[in-house]
């Protein structure tokens, strides 16, 4: 007898959908599995046999021969479990509803269970791009999978509940779609608790407003981290599109929240220097996404900067640049999008005190060299703004009028926001950020007092093309901020400020 059960295949972000067939003839009993299989699928086969008999279903005396199409592509992982399992029972004569426009995907337990698996919001969605009409998964994972439109989504807690489904005895509910709450756009830190740096908050408002990257350079407990910290609150409301496009990178990660299984605040990832360059970009045998990629739509903040590995920070250079990294292993390729804000902090020096008012900097110029050296120019200028964030005084921290609030500033961010979408409509191209060399004369125009200054500064800093092209990108978000049309002499002063820390700094090493 033969049949076949549909499935869905995972490596990295790239699903694929995966046919189970299965032939079963009389004769001594085996149970093989075919078609570029891994270990773990192998391995299928004892967990498969434990939870039938574990859930009281008989397993008949039969040569199974199970071939997993397309058989060119490598299968690896767990989620086959399920669709090999409903395989078997269809070829033991079970009268089976349910199978022909539906998918299944899970991991199986000796005891019967059904355990979550890795991916499943991206293995729905392919689903439904091929025309699938069901899909059974674990129960843990059918939140998740519940947010995609045009299918429908069963969670299964054990073999014996999807037993009695599919003979028709007891049927399980289809889950119904996931709604956030209220509560999940909450709770977000404001920067109304901050008190004075009002250069740094405009400066955030503008890295906000174009989605550029940004270092904050100061002494410690100046605020730069807890300022860092407060950026989500400002950026605008994830799209749905984005939400499910961050959820699935989460997903894979194994990172999603149980209880809030569609990420709709935007990601704040904080990497501590002791990261590993695979754990920044991603990596493994099965290529997993890293830091990079989980904050995708979102923040990365990078602490202690000239801390980490030199090494470690050149690994961002392509994916700050082209907003993607691909992960290459002898198994095969894995793309992962990763357009992330960079948002990274340091001390000026290594006692952390070169520039502050009040106490003295007892580094030697060697041991500053050293410290700084660890960050490159061509990772500095991929840094669209610098800022000098100095201590607060003592009128500043005493004062209790709050500033402006998170939300007064999300409103000045979305109204840039909305700007530059009408800007870009019908491209690819979503924040100033992103605009290609090509097109900055013809979105970046500037007055005639402003085009002199750049010219006159061009030369006297010896600003590389990189530099200028994200000084022109700042002045743009600068002047959508003012809702100007062209580019003035005071956004391009402004963008030009930002980028003089490296001469203050960098000049000194």
């Amino acid at each position: 007898m033969f049949t076949q059960i549909n499935s869905v295949g995972l490596f990295g972000m790239n699903a694929f959908p995966v046919k189970v067939e299965i032939n079963s003839v009389k004769g001594i009993p085996s149970f093989d599995i075919v078609g570029l299989a891994d270990t773990s699928v192998q391995e299928s086969k004892q967990r498969i046999i434990s939870a039938m008999k574990n859930s009281g279903i008989e397993t008949k005396s039969q040569t199974l021969v199970i071939n997993l199409t397309p058989a060119s592509v490598k299968k690896a992982g767990s989620s086959y479990d399920l669709a090999i399992l409903t395989a078997v029972l269809a070829v033991q004569g079970e009268a089976l509803t349910d199978v022909g426009k539906s998918a299944f995907f899970g991991e199986v337990s000796l005891g019967g269970g059904v355990n979550a698996v890795l991916g499943a919001l991206t293995m729905a969605i392919e689903a439904g791009k091929n025309g699938i009409e069901k899909v059974f998964l674990p129960y843990e994972n059918a939140a998740e999978a519940s947010v995609v439109s045009g299918v429908s989504v069963y969670g299964v807690r054990n073999v014996s509940e999807l037993y009695a489904h599919l003979r028709g005895e007891k049927l399980i509910a289809p889950q119904p779609p996931y709604t956030p709450s209220a509560a999940a756009y909450e709770n977000l830190p404001d920067f109304s608790d901050v008190k004075g740096q009002e250069n740094v908050k405009q400066a955030l408002t503008i890295a906000a407003a174009g989605f550029h990257n940004m270092i904050m350079i100061g002494p410690p407990g100046t605020g730069k981290s807890m300022l860092a910290k407060r950026l989500p609150s400002v950026l605008p409301v994830m799209t749905f599109g984005e939400s499910i496009e961050t959820t699935q990178i989460h997903s894979i990660a194994g990172i999603l929240d149980k209880n809030a299984p569609l990420v709709v605040n935007r990601p704040f990832r904080p990497v501590s220097h002791t990261a590993s360059a695979a754990g920044l970009v991603g990596g493994s045998g099965v290529p997993r996404p890293g830091e990079i990629s989980l904050a995708h739509n979102g923040v990365l903040f990078l602490d202690e900067l000239p801390e980490f590995d030199r090494r470690t920070l050149e690994t961002l250079r392509q994916p700050v640049e082209n907003r993607e990294i691909v992960i290459s292993r002898a198994t095969g390729s894995a793309r992962y999008p990763c357009n992330f804000m960079l948002i990274a902090a340091m001390n000026p020096c290594p006692c952390g005190n070169f520039g502050h008012p009040a106490k003295q900097c007892v580094c030697s110029k060697l041991a500053v060299t050293r410290y700084l050296s660890k960050i490159s120019q061509p990772v500095l200028d991929r840094i669209d703004i610098q800022i000098e964030v100095t201590p607060v005084s003592y009128n500043e921290i005493s004062n209790d009028e709050k500033g402006l609030s998170s939300a007064d500033i999300r409103e000045k961010v979305e109204k840039a926001r909305l700007i530059q979408e009408t800007r870009f409509k019908g491209t690819n191209i979503r924040s100033n950020s992103e605009i290609p060399s090509a097109l900055l004369g013809e979105v970046c125009v500037m007055d005639e007092a402003a085009r002199e200054m750049i010219k006159n500064v061009f030369d006297k800093l010896g600003m590389s093309a990189r530099a200028y092209d994200r000084v022109l990108k700042v002045a743009r978000t600068a002047a959508d901020l003012d809702k100007n049309e062209f580019i003035n002499k005071k956004h391009v002063s402004m963008a030009i400020s930002y980028r003089s820390l490296d001469r203050k700094y960098w000049s000194r090493s």
